[in-house]
């Protein structure tokens, strides 16, 4: 099995919309989803279910406990956190199959232990206008991974 676009990783998402459309996006994308404890819904939640409209079943989807966990069960893998404090812009990486995208839940962001716990080049943010605190967490997903798949070349896709 060859490696996927990437590896989404959403630590503790809030709201099953949001990740319904991600569920989306990565069984469109070839990109393999990772979902954090505690989780803000259930994964039968009709939300969810509506807005990912059933692809969960093209969906290569996986729950942990906690961060450790989901990073043990992909090691060797670069990993990038996503913030609106980073500095280094999503499109100045170049992306290789199989990177590590990591999204805070919706209300909070990424703890700040877990942003230091990276080099500042690892740390990316989508820009925006000055005056914006942030973009809707789906969004700022479909914006990281189709650039990752674009560098690759979309493989997979028509």
């Amino acid at each position: 099995m060859s490696e996927p676009v990437c590896h989404v990783l959403l630590y503790q998402p809030e709201i099953p919309p949001n990740t319904g459309n991600i569920i989306r996006l990565c069984a469109n994308s070839g990109s393999h989803l990772h979902l954090i404890e505690p989780l803000g819904f259930e994964l039968d939640d009709r939300r969810l279910r509506r807005a990912g409209l059933d692809y969960h079943e093209f969906a290569q989807l996986r729950v942990h406990a906690d961060l450790p966990s989901a990073l043990t069960a992909l090691p060797g893998r670069r990993l990038f956190a996503c913030s609106t404090r980073a500095r280094r812009i999503y499109s100045e990486v170049a992306f290789r199959p199989g990177d590590c995208l990591l999204f805070g839940p919706e209300t909070r962001g990424l703890p700040q232990q877990v942003l230091d716990e990276l080099p500042a080049e690892q740390r990316l943010r989508v820009p925006m206008r000055a005056d914006s605190r942030s973009l809707n967490l789906s969004n700022s997903v479909a914006l990281m991974v189709y650039e990752a798949w674009r560098q690759q070349g979309f493989p997979g896709g028509k």
